[in-house]
């Protein structure tokens, strides 16, 4: 799966402003003494995690930036390299296929709105790998499975739940994690070895042009995965463009023991 680099531009001011400092501030004293450091951001897309994350962390960083997409690749390379004392490199292919081999030489692996995306075995894969390479994650905007608008209505819940099945979808064979993510990163984590901490990542909206452009793709996978939604969803759709949003994410910073 691809995404529009003006998705991800629109969304990375969002982004930025839910993902915990808290868990940063954990990574920034459980690395203290590496330097330089070594990060590899999963599912990089633009590069906005490490425009995020680089100056929290300080010192001088050396990022590889693993994608499927070599356009996504191309633009986040140029963009994190601009920063301040990091350099950056790319790995275009599958990310699943990762091995702790792959990360051995990493002080930190990363990723944003990613982890929904993967089967259990995946994540549970991913978790080992980054134990096994004694490698700290910190995984952040899990999708959550949970909106609020403000003011609420009775159609939320049904448009919430039928989203939320679709992105439980079968795809190609692979059953999506979706908003089970969270738990099941934490649970993958734990069983390979690892502390973990959580903490709510939420977007924030207030009829802008995220929310308009969110609200787009919600409903519409809404109504995707249940048809019955559809005579309901234009207007539906126009009313909540109308109300504040509050879409509900998981960071989760995991750390090996051995580490």
């Amino acid at each position: 799966m691809t995404f529009a680099p003006e998705w991800l531009a629109l969304r990375e001011n969002a982004d930025a402003q839910a993902r915990s400092t808290e868990l940063v501030d954990v990574v920034r004293a459980t690395l203290v003494n590496r330097n330089p450091l070594t990060i590899r951001d999963l599912g990089c897309g633009t590069g906005s995690m490490g425009r995020w994350l680089a100056g929290r962390l300080g010192g001088v960083q050396h990022w590889v930036l693993h994608d499927r997409d070599p356009r996504l690749l191309a633009l986040a390379e140029a963009g994190v390299s601009a920063l301040e004392n990091v350099t950056a490199e790319t790995r275009e292919g599958d990310l699943t296929e990762l091995t702790a081999a792959d990360l051995a030489s990493s002080d930190l692996v990363t990723c944003s709105a990613l982890l929904d995306l993967l089967t259990v075995n995946e994540m549970n894969a991913l978790a080992v790998a980054c134990v096994e390479a004694h490698v700290p994650a910190l995984f952040t905007l899990s999708v959550a499975g949970r909106i609020e608008f403000d003011p609420a209505e009775p159609l939320d819940a049904a448009f919430q739940d039928a989203f939320n099945a679709h992105q439980r979808r079968v795809v190609d064979g692979r059953e999506l994690l979706g908003p089970d993510a969270p738990a099941a990163a934490e649970q993958a984590f734990v069983a390979a070895g690892a502390s973990v901490r959580t903490a709510s990542s939420p977007w924030r909206m207030n009829s802008d042009a995220l929310q308009r452009e969110w609200l787009k793709g919600w409903v519409g996978a809404a109504v995707e995965q249940e048809p019955a939604l559809a005579a309901e969803a234009p207007e539906y759709l126009r009313r909540r463009s109308e109300a504040s949003a509050v879409v509900h994410h998981v960071d989760l910073l995991a750390i090996p023991r051995a580490v």
